[in-house]
């Protein structure tokens, strides 16, 4: 969908549509006085106090229909230039105006834009007509503190969007729509994937028992693949005192992402924000030689950060989450290969999740910030030179964006297009020539020589968290058979006659590792039909008579209308074909 602030000509539609409303609810609410009406990215919103009267999702449509005759009234929008005093005697009335104005310099210039009967403190610019704002929809009403302060009162906040022609307005209101349906917290709560609640903590998630059958899944399949490849995993401790985040540079450049410190005894403990440092004290516990080299530390490892609470989103943006993290501690003459092999190792599993929508970005550094990065030029050159000749040779089409590198070393992002909502950073892998020197890392080299090594920091899943979460928006909650909480839904037709058959049915599904459900409850068969497919669960075998009498299944897969009749023998055969292929 598109981001409405980043395109210029929307953003001015959109903001003049936001006095639209403004003027239709004044004409509607005379008493009505106005905090602020900003663009968003998903369109426009406006704080309104009303006094008593509260705004519900019906009045809408009052407000929209207002709206549609002030737009069609064809009103010419025009700004007006006030003195401070000027522009206090014209707003006297709305102590949310007078606030404004009375926090602007004595000598500003304010302007205000007037159409019709209607006037409004504002920078602009604004489109010429009210005539050209006929083609948007009110979206929704929620209550927004004044100046975002709990303490003050709460205001009505209306949003809505804007288009210049109709076709634009429908379409993004079917790409609303499916966001809707494909939403993971909508589906999470659903289908019992993951919780939250406000008294454990905002931003802090909680898988339940179908959420975490998917985890366990996801870190078995992704541990498996490092284990064939080299990778040993290892266990560290979820935080760590300070100096260890000094040392590495996180607390310099990262510390106001991080959650405050904790001092105990004549300690000072911060929980983790990545894991990097726990695992160069790991590579530093042991002596090295280069014959040792790579050496390859996973962990499914826990991060905290200190998220601002607007920002956080479901399992998607939360202040807990788990990095499918790893750092190979290399050669300079294997870096090519080894990097070569995380890249395969990418492709590999974006192919097994049907992955197609990505492409890689080479993150450089600005050059020209000396706070953001690591102050050693020599360093940063020699790095990112190597990055780029390693891609170059690998034959890996990237885009190169400066300023996006992390404070210590270049990186590969692999940005990837969800079904909805903006690209997202999946995978990452970076180069890494910093932390080796600053926890003084070594290893012997074929001389007899101290050498230090070069890290390559990789997460293929990223977040497991956020992974979950696109999975569910981009399957709509239908998982691949491998990873569906519940693959198989057994309902008897009549529980008098097939129960029996159907629970041998349940024994024997289970012994084979599936995991399987009986529906024997006293509802009608429809019903336990349609819940099957409300669950989203791969398939729902139906067992009457002759499924009985035949020793046979009958089985409807999620998505389809047709029921096949096959030997159990055919269908374990089947399934598992499925599983190995991650289908």
């Amino acid at each position: 969908m598109i981001n409405i602030k980043e395109n210029e000509n929307l953003s001015v539609l959109n903001h003049s549509c936001a006095h639209l409303l403004a003027h239709a609810v004044k004409h509607l609410y005379p008493n009505a006085k106005f905090w602020v009406g900003p663009v968003i990215s998903e369109g426009f919103y406006y704080d309104i106090d009303l006094g008593d009267i509260v705004i519900t999702e019906e009045d809408l449509d009052k407000i929209t229909r207002e709206m549609k005759k002030i737009a069609k009234s064809d009103k010419l929008i025009k700004r007006e230039e006030l003195s401070k005093k000027e522009a206090l005697d014209m707003f006297k009335d709305d102590p949310y105006k007078i606030d404004l104005i009375e926090n602007m310099p004595d000598d500003e210039i304010i302007s205000a834009y007037r159409q019709d009967d209607f006037i409004d403190l504002c920078r602009g610019p604004h489109v010429k007509s009210t005539k050209l704002l006929k083609n948007f929809k009110l979206l929704k009403v929620s209550g927004a503190y004044y100046k975002g302060d709990s303490k003050n009162k709460v205001l009505q906040r209306i949003y809505g969007i804007c288009f210049e022609n109709e076709e634009d307005l429908e379409n993004h209101l079917k790409a609303l729509e499916e966001a809707k349906e494909r939403d993971h917290r909508k589906l999470g709560k659903e289908l019992g994937i993951f919780m939250t609640d406000d008294l454990v903590g905002k931003g802090l998630p909680m898988f339940l028992p179908n959420g975490y059958i998917i985890w366990e899944e996801l870190e078995t399949y992704i541990k498996n693949k490092e284990k064939k490849l080299g990778y040993k995993h290892v266990r560290t401790p979820s935080l760590g005192n300070t100096d260890l985040y000094k040392i590495s540079g996180h607390w310099e450049h990262y510390k106001d992402d991080m959650f405050p410190a904790m001092k105990i005894d004549n300690e000072e403990f911060v929980l983790r924000p990545m894991n990097c440092p726990h695992h160069m004290m790991i590579f530093k516990n042991s002596l090295h030689s280069y014959k040792d080299l790579p050496i390859k530390i996973g962990e499914i490892a826990p991060d905290f950060r200190y998220e601002a609470s607007g920002a956080l989103k479901g399992i998607e943006r939360t202040r807990h989450f788990c990095q499918n993290d790893a750092h190979l501690f290399v050669t300079l003459d294997q870096i090519k290969d080894e990097f070569k092999e995380v890249v395969d190792l990418i492709l590999e599993v974006y192919n097994d999740f049907n992955i197609t929508n990505y492409h890689f970005e080479l993150s450089l550094r600005d050059p020209l910030d000396k706070v953001k990065y690591y102050p050693d030029d020599k360093m940063w050159d020699e790095a990112e030179n190597m990055l780029r000749k390693v891609l170059n040779e690998i034959g890996i089409d990237y885009e190169e964006k400066i300023g996006e590198a992390a404070f210590y070393g270049p990186k590969l992002d692999v940005q990837v297009k969800p079904a909805v909502g903006n690209e997202i950073t999946l995978s990452t892998c970076q180069l890494d020539f910093c932390l080796p020197q600053k926890f003084e890392l070594t290893y012997i080299d074929s001389n007899g020589e101290k050498q230090t090594p070069v890290v390559i920091h990789r997460a293929i899943l990223g977040s497991i968290d956020r992974f979950i979460a696109y999975l569910i928006e981009e399957t709509k909650g239908a998982f691949p058979l491998w990873l569906a909480p519940v693959q198989i839904n057994i309902i008897p037709v009549n529980n008098e006659y097939h129960l029996e058959y159907s629970e041998n049915l349940y024994e024997l599904l289970k012994s084979h590792g599936f995991r399987v459900n009986l529906d024997s409850r006293d509802e009608k068969l429809g019903y336990r039909m349609r819940e099957s497919v409300t669950k989203k669960i791969p398939y729902a075998l139906i067992i009457g008579d002759k499924e009985r009498d035949s020793s046979s299944i009958s089985y409807r897969k999620y998505g389809t209308n047709d029921t096949v009749n096959i030997s159990k023998e055919e269908f374990i055969t089947m399934l598992n074909k499925q599983i190995e292929d991650k289908k």
